[in-house]
């Protein structure tokens, strides 16, 4: 039994992926899974189509948005790995009683690279009553440039994910103003397969799940520097050090779901994210748009 999995790119939050595979999860489940490397989401999702690829790890974003503009499209999301916004939003100076209205008064810095961050933010700032629109917002730098600007004082915030976050809090160069995690639920990386492969190829998909079940489970209880260390080598540019700080400020935010549930909730409000800041018009259903049968 064996999957090819796309991986759309290398980073921390996504360290279950990589853990499965380092720890020989896979290989206890009987399944062999290759990773893929993939420039892109939309490329990730591209492969996914064409079948050069079985499976592709990413956002139910990816196909709320293809269904939306395919009514043919079968894509379907299953097994919830991160279950929470893993940005945040760091300033230079301290700010024990920020609130999201205050980011209308500054100079802020959001991801370029990828748009799920900012359709988040954006939809907490609607809650809070603060037009999107109306902040001064640098949106085109990619995080390691926004991180460099924010410590030249080119920037008063920045919205990042880790080590970028954990980095900049290190030197003292920043400080924690909001983790998007603390919102609650909200469905960001889960496995996607096309209808016809989740029915085709459903043994070894099954093995893959309890495999990145018993992986999520075994980090709720290990160590972060053990974690790190097991990571390291997907990430050679890092200090172990700086891995396992990254880690486990992640699972102080509950990140990481272990009983690997896609829940409603959490569907739900990143759907909602994206009604609001215009990326989908219609919105499929949960029920469209997750196998909830391989968790």
């Amino acid at each position: 039994m064996s999957l090819i999995v796309s991986e759309n790119f290398r980073a921390l939050f996504y360290a279950p992926f990589y853990l499965a595979h380092a720890t020989g999860a896979y290989d206890i489940q009987g399944v062999s899974v290759s990773l893929q490397a993939s420039p892109s989401p939309a490329e990730s999702a591209r492969m996914l189509q064409e079948g050069s690829v079985d499976v592709m790890w990413g956002g139910p974003l990816r196909v709320l948005m293809e269904r939306d503009t395919d009514p043919s499209c079968t894509m379907k999301c299953f097994q919830a790995v991160v279950s929470r916004d893993p940005f945040f939003i760091l300033g230079r100076t301290p700010a024990p009683d920020f609130e999201l209205p205050s980011l209308a008064s500054i100079r802020l810095a959001t991801v370029a690279e990828v748009p799920t961050p900012w359709l988040c933010l954006q939809d907490d700032l609607r809650r809070a009553g603060i037009d999107p629109a109306s902040l001064d917002r640098r949106s085109d730098l990619p995080m390691a440039d926004s991180a460099a600007a924010l410590r030249r004082g080119e920037i008063d915030a920045v919205q990042v994910f880790q080590p970028h976050a954990e980095d900049l809090l290190r030197d003292g160069a920043a400080h924690l103003w909001y983790a998007a995690a603390t919102r609650g639920p909200t469905s960001y990386t889960n496995f996607v397969a096309l209808e016809r492969t989740l029915q085709a190829r459903r043994p070894e998909l099954l093995a893959m799940t309890r495999a990145m079940r018993a992986t999520l489970q075994w980090m709720a209880t290990t160590p972060g520097t053990e974690i790190a260390t097991v990571l390291a080598p997907y990430f050679p540019d890092l200090p172990t050090d700086l891995i396992a700080a990254c880690v486990d400020r992640y699972r102080a935010l509950q990140l990481w779901n272990d009983d690997a549930a896609l829940l409603r909730e959490g569907f739900a409000r990143l759907r909602n994210a994206m009604l609001s800041g215009g990326a989908i018009t219609r919105g499929a259903s949960f029920e469209e748009c997750v196998d909830v049968g391989l968790i």
